[in-house]
């Protein structure tokens, strides 16, 4: 088969004739040539796989799954099939930005102690048009690692990895939804994983998406996770507490105002977190303040249109007012969307 290709540009898709071909045509477009487009249909109805099979450029390789066999097993198959030494995801109703790949390889090539790498994202509609919406990720790897403990810390549609880590680590079959969170927390304990602070792909915001559909499924998944990493980390937890710690990262995608209830229930939280880190050290303890101080800031101003000035009196008297003020001076970022402002 020739001399292997650097990066393969790894592409799964299901039922998605309306959007394939602008993410190929995206990969097509890159200032970096030495990939190759790994496709593969996992068992569309639709012309998803006409439209694969119109592109004639020699660097496209299409493998067609017999049936549909989900998310996790057609990733999975995909690092198996992979033959490059990075790899980057790409969903395939999404599109990358054209220096994606120069940018992404230029930088795991200069910092070999990194297992993958990310970036922003900019959203888009079902049409295309760029929309202003930026999703900010974190930047450096203690950074990324603390804010898997509240939420998916990296945009699996701008990851580019290195392919035989992803192997040995793999996506778990039993994850429908977040088998990319699962992995990220995973591959973080043990490497770094970073974020380019700037946006390498756009993503598509459209009523097929699977997130939309199987939100509950994936509120579950989201629960072992954080349940997996609240044990590692040796604080005390409840099943009740599972629901309130992951509202912390999305208050404004649930319109959720935190009562006095809540902000009691996230002072005392926030706070044992805080203090089961300083005994297990599994996380850089100024990361982990800073994220503390975030989620409490956040809390804080979010339930100011629900109890007003009570948020800020509780939010004066706590001692989390110190580590949030770090987030004062760094310009705190939509909810979600935060980073600071060092590169790695």
């Amino acid at each position: 088969m020739g001399e292997p290709p650097k990066i393969t540009v790894f592409i799964p898709a299901y039922n998605r004739e309306k959007y394939i071909g602008d993410a190929i045509e995206s990969i097509l477009a890159q200032t970096f040539t030495n990939y190759e487009i790994l496709l593969i249909d996992d068992g569309s109805t639709d012309g998803t796989v006409d439209i694969m099979r119109s592109y004639t450029d020699p660097r496209l390789r299409i493998i067609r799954n017999e049936k549909n066999l989900g998310i996790p097993k057609t990733r999975n198959k995909g690092i198996e099939y992979a033959r490059g030494e990075y790899i980057a995801m790409l969903d395939s109703d999404d599109r990358a930005y054209p220096m994606r790949l120069e940018k992404q390889i230029n930088f795991l090539e200069a910092h070999h102690d990194y297992a993958q790498v990310g970036s922003w994202c900019r959203m888009m509609d079902e049409q295309g048009h760029s929309l202003k919406k930026i999703k900010r990720q974190p930047i450096l790897p203690e950074d990324v690692d603390v804010q898997l403990l509240f939420r998916c810390s990296l945009s699996n549609r701008s990851i580019m990895a290195r392919t035989d880590l992803l192997r040995e680590f793999g996506y778990r079959n039993d994850f429908p939804r977040c088998q990319d969170y699962d992995l990220h927390v995973k591959l973080a304990k043990k490497y770094k994983l970073g974020n380019l602070p700037e946006c390498l792909v756009y993503g598509r915001i459209h009523t097929e998406q699977i997130t939309e559909q199987t939100f509950d499924l994936g509120d579950a998944k989201k629960r072992e996770i954080v349940r997996g990493q609240l044990t590692e980390l040796g604080v005390r937890y409840s099943e009740t507490d599972l629901d309130p710690h992951l509202t912390l990262s999305r208050m404004r995608k649930l319109h959720f105002v935190p009562n006095l209830q809540y902000i009691q229930w996230a002072e005392n939280w926030l706070l044992r977190l805080l203090e089961a880190n300083q005994q297990t050290h599994r996380y850089s303890q100024k990361a982990l303040e800073s994220a503390v101080g975030e989620k409490w800031m956040r809390t804080c101003w979010t339930a100011w249109s629900g109890i007003g000035l009570k948020a800020y009196q509780h939010f004066f008297r706590s001692p989390l007012r110190r580590t949030a003020a770090v987030n004062i001076k760094q310009n705190l970022l939509p909810e979600g969307s935060w980073v600071q402002g060092q590169k790695p």
